[in-house]
């Protein structure tokens, strides 16, 4: 089976009251220790409204993160494709993929905010038409054609990329959340997805039915889908017990949850939490949760869980949220490195059946201990030292060395 891919993606959704500029320092901060701790992908968002998200370029943040990093992949998450005219997000994408030495991740949407689109004079009714035209138009310019194309939106007369991006296949990875114009843009263009809706129960839940969204498309046009290219977002917290998760994430997400998702964007259905223990509860210990608050073994089964209910992924995105203070964030997603992931991927399945051989087999390494035993007695000093000699007395750790005690014991 192939390896499971865990990356991290950013919005970003901080909390207002801070300074920008530290903020983005602190983003910075964070890939550089993702790209540590050997994460495969770091996602960063576009957004021009709601004062929680405040990354407005995710090209120039990426290429900042590319100039501190030495192997993590940086993905657009997303670029707002009506939002901009085609060329020059060509220009942009081709540009930062040089300049991260071949590590960009071309991700789109149609805008995620209404207010952007508002502040823009966008009609929200054109956007998703206008991703997909601008996708066509992209992926043209990538393969080194000159575009002529007009549209109401822009017009190009003879247009073509001076360089071509670094990597021979950048690859494309179009947003999704409940609704299926994603999956079925990524059918119809046969590239990846990122799902966006997975952090709800209802978005987690339909991810099989999305799939088959993209499945049909591209049966339609005649492409492929491939689920090593399906990412999913979830939004996890991880301590090293369920109790210090939830003293260290409660708080924050009570805020979060009240004053962006309740209280700015006004999403319908959602009321605020009374207590961060309700908050707690509500978001990760309910009947079919798709955010987890607790241990790493939380995490496993969550994800395990979502690779039954989708019918497999090919790379787990965790949601970079502000719940927690900056140093049990950064031991969050370090715990997730160092024992998540392996557990998944199976990377110490070999250490413990090393381990399981030699504890059922002890006998048969005896022998050692004789042939120690053996030269140590062929030498009358080496053998009188003997009798004082004891655990931790000797050159090579006790429970490596053979029980010389016992063995003396047998002659």
């Amino acid at each position: 089976m192939a390896r499971l891919k865990f990356g991290a993606f950013l919005a970003p959704h901080h909390p207002i009251g801070e300074h920008p500029m530290l903020q983005f320092r602190r983003d910075l901060d964070l890939v550089e220790q993702l790209d540590a701790l050997g994460y495969d992908e770091f996602w960063c968002g576009e957004h021009h409204s709601s004062g929680w998200e405040m990354i407005a370029s995710p090209e120039m943040f990426l290429a900042a993160a590319g100039e501190r990093t030495k192997r993590i992949k940086l993905g657009t998450g997303v670029v707002s494709l009506p939002y901009h005219h085609p060329y020059n997000v060509a220009q942009r994408m081709v540009q930062l993929d040089h300049m991260t030495g071949g590590r960009a991740i071309f991700g789109s949407g149609p805008g995620a905010l209404a207010s952007d689109a508002h502040t823009l004079g966008i009609d929200p009714m054109t956007q998703r038409d206008r991703q997909d035209e601008a996708i066509g138009v992209i992926r043209r310019l990538f393969n080194g054609e000159r575009v002529t194309a007009r549209s109401d939106w822009f017009t190009m007369n003879d247009a073509a990329l001076q360089i071509l991006p670094l990597q021979e296949e950048m690859p494309f990875v179009v947003a999704s959340q409940i609704s299926p114009s994603g999956m079925t843009l990524a059918g119809k263009y046969g590239c990846g997805i990122i799902s966006l809706g997975s952090m709800t129960t209802q978005g987690l839940m339909s991810l099989q039915q999305q799939w088959q969204f993209a499945e049909d498309a591209a049966k339609k046009h005649g492409t492929k889908v491939d689920r090593a290219d399906w990412r999913v977002l979830l939004t996890f917290h991880i301590a090293e017990t369920r109790e210090q998760a939830r003293k260290e994430a409660g708080a924050g997400l009570m805020r979060w949850h009240n004053e962006y998702n309740v209280g700015t964007l006004q999403r319908p259905g959602l009321t605020a939490f009374s207590s961060p223990d309700e908050a707690v509860d509500k978001t990760a210990f309910v009947e079919g949760a798709a955010s987890t608050i607790g241990t790493p073994d939380d995490l496993l089964k969550t994800i395990k869980n979502v690779m039954q209910v989708s019918g497999g992924v090919g790379a787990i995105i965790g949601f970079v949220h502000d719940w927690a203070n900056p140093e049990a964030t950064r031991r969050s997603w370090d715990m997730v490195a160092r024992y998540v992931v392996p557990e998944i991927n199976g990377y110490i399945d070999g250490l413990r059946r090393s381990q399981k051989f030699v504890i059922e087999n002890r006998a048969i390494f005896e022998r050692a201990g004789q042939a120690v035993m053996a030269k140590i007695m062929e030498n009358e000093k080496a053998a009188e030292a003997l009798k004082v000699t004891g655990p931790g007395r000797v050159a090579i750790p006790a429970v490596n060395a053979p029980d010389l005690q016992k063995e003396a014991a047998k002659r």
